[in-house]
């Protein structure tokens, strides 16, 4: 029996039913390459929201889960000087932005394959949730050693970082059902 994906209106298939099919390792890997995230206009508008909202420091910004390029686009207009990241979604990333993209894993990055990098912010859209539990503490560890700055869009209430990983809750709001907070590092970097 072939399961039947179920398709937006707009005709694309759900990808919270493709990640029940096929897991979203698989669904990204599969479907990188032509990935849009169907809620770019709602997380464009949560992004103005939370740039006009919070100041946030758009000098180097680290596009952690760049997907098609939904954040760098939006945030480029303000101005940001951004880099983007995705094992999965690079070329559809470098197609849209005309920009290279790093192919780092989370698991990647809680290895420190970003050690040593400066971020004045890092913006995870519709991604950070999907770290597997054994690696976000890790993952967020490694996040705060970059960066002082983290915010992080979701259609869930999760992940819920922990003050212990480095992470501590600034501010939230929610638009459409997307959150978006904003989380200050709880360390000083050395």
């Amino acid at each position: 029996m072939t399961k039947t994906r179920r398709r937006t209106p707009g005709g694309m298939v759900s990808v919270r039913k493709a990640y029940e099919d096929l897991g979203a390792e698989t669904y990204y890997r599969e479907q990188g390459e032509n990935y849009r995230n169907p809620h770019e206009p709602v997380l464009v508008s949560c992004l103005h929201d939370a740039v006009s909202k919070w100041e946030l420091n758009l000098d180097h910004v680290l596009d952690l889960a760049c997907g098609s390029g939904e954040v760098t686009l939006a945030l480029q207009k303000n101005g940001a000087n951004i880099t983007g990241n995705d094992p999965f979604t690079f070329a559809a990333f470098e197609k849209r932005t005309g920009k290279p993209a790093l192919r780092f894993t989370f698991r990647d990055i809680a290895g420190g394959a970003l050690h040593g990098e400066k971020y004045t912010l890092i913006v995870c859209s519709f991604a950070l949730h999907l770290a597997e539990a054994s690696v976000l503490p890790v993952l967020c560890q490694q996040l705060a050693a970059i960066s002082d700055t983290l915010v992080v869009l979701t259609p869930h209430k999760r992940p819920d970082l922990k003050t212990a990983w480095g992470w501590e809750l600034q501010d939230e709001f929610l638009h459409e059902r997307v959150r978006t907070r904003l989380y200050r590092r709880t360390f000083a970097a050395g």
